[in-house]
């Protein structure tokens, strides 16, 4: 898929769900120890979970787990089922399947419990994110072969964001695990993400294996293919 096409699709995702996961609602409960999300880019109802963190301010350890991952064993030996998102909280030793009860768990243990009202459609919110899942059937369900880092990426990122997806979509088909830094519209973690990259723009790509920090989309899916997809 040229570049062109694959922004263009990757807007429609973001318009299919009008925007759910664009802006961040601050004030809650900070976790001590990062959140750990087990999914995929190409699931609905894992979208549904990213964009709960996106809107309630939270950062997370993403491990991606499309079809050939070895993350998928990693979550049938914690929970007993390969099923997708699957939550884990070491704050509080809570483990969980299921996108709506991870959504309401996370209101009410980092927020005013609240849920928040993209997310509180029922059936609309799952019809609209599976028509964004359509919008990019074939990016981030399946994983390719690719090198493992040593250390963990860093991705600041917002779920709505069509750039941040298409990179997010990369590091999920390379299974390159990370570590997600959510920074929404009004997200209090904006200033101290613009006094470390300099601007606020993302998606941005922080490696401590080359020391590489980067913009721009384009460019960082290249650089991820390059440095970590199999020859």
């Amino acid at each position: 898929m040229s570049r062109t096409a694959d922004v263009a699709t990757s807007f429609l995702a973001s318009t299919a769900r009008l925007g759910a996961g664009m802006i961040a609602r601050s004030g809650g409960k900070r976790p001590d120890e990062l959140l750990e999300l087990y999914e995929f880019e190409a699931c609905p109802y894992c979208r549904k979970a990213r964009e709960a963190l996106t809107v309630l301010d939270l950062d997370a350890t993403v491990y991606p787990c499309p079809r050939g991952s070895r993350y998928r064993a990693v979550v049938r030996e914690k929970g007993g089922k390969e099923l997708f998102p699957f939550l884990v909280d070491p704050n509080t030793g809570t483990s969980m399947y299921e996108s709506d009860d991870i959504i309401k768990y996370l209101s009410s243990t980092y927020s005013d419990g609240s849920v928040p009202f993209p997310l509180a459609l029922g059936p609309l919110t799952t019809l609209s994110s599976s028509l964004a899942s359509l919008s990019r059937p074939s990016r981030g369900r399946t994983a390719r072969p690719a090198k493992t880092p040593e250390k963990m990426l860093e991705l600041w990122s917002f779920e709505a964001s069509p750039y941040c997806r298409l990179v997010r979509e990369t590091l999920c088909e390379l299974t390159l695990p990370y570590q997600l830094h959510n920074v929404g519209k009004t997200s209090a973690a904006r200033p101290a993400f613009v006094a470390r990259s300099g601007k606020m723009m993302v998606p941005y790509l922080v490696d401590p294996n080359t020391g590489v920090s980067m913009f721009e989309s384009a460019d960082i899916v290249a650089y991820l293919e390059k440095t970590y997809g199999a020859a």
